[in-house]
């Protein structure tokens, strides 16, 4: 998910007359391109929450393993899961990259593929609603806040 600064702002409006909207005290000014942003990983199961994890810079496959490596067999044991537990992600284009594909099948973590829009099958969808709301409450001011 990628949580940014602007897209937790609501909107404004200003009633103004037709003369006086473009005076200084009648503009509300913008943030382009969302005002920065981070990219976190997460992980849940029915038991709740995994491990999280906020990555620095661009996201790619090689990223996306070494966070896999790093934080799902944790994860797994914190979530008390068995040992027929399935990976489940959505199609994003990291997730099913053959060196990801590969990865999983060397490592021998069973995984479900899913549609990369369709929360109905995506249940991490209503996670990220949940995580959005959370963060428009507190209005983080910096990249540091919203971390």
């Amino acid at each position: 998910m990628k949580p940014k600064l602007s897209c937790l702002e609501g909107a404004h409006n200003v009633m103004c007359g037709e003369k006086e909207a473009h005076q200084h005290q009648n503009l509300i000014p913008t943030v382009k391109h969302g005002g920065g942003g981070i990219i976190v990983w997460v992980c849940f199961a029915a038991s709740g929450p995994g491990r999280i994890d906020v990555i620095n810079g661009k996201m790619n496959s090689q990223v996306y393993q070494d966070i896999l490596q790093e934080n799902l067999r944790p994860s797994v044991l914190q979530l008390k899961l068995n040992r027929r537990w399935v990976m489940q992600q959505d199609n994003n284009s990291k997730h099913r990259s053959k060196s990801t594909t590969e990865w999983l099948h060397q490592k021998k973590i069973r995984h479900l593929d899913r549609p990369s829009h369709g929360p109905d099958l995506n249940p991490i969808e209503m996670l990220w609603h949940d995580l959005k709301r959370a963060i428009h409450t507190k209005r983080p001011k910096s990249i540091a806040e919203l971390k």
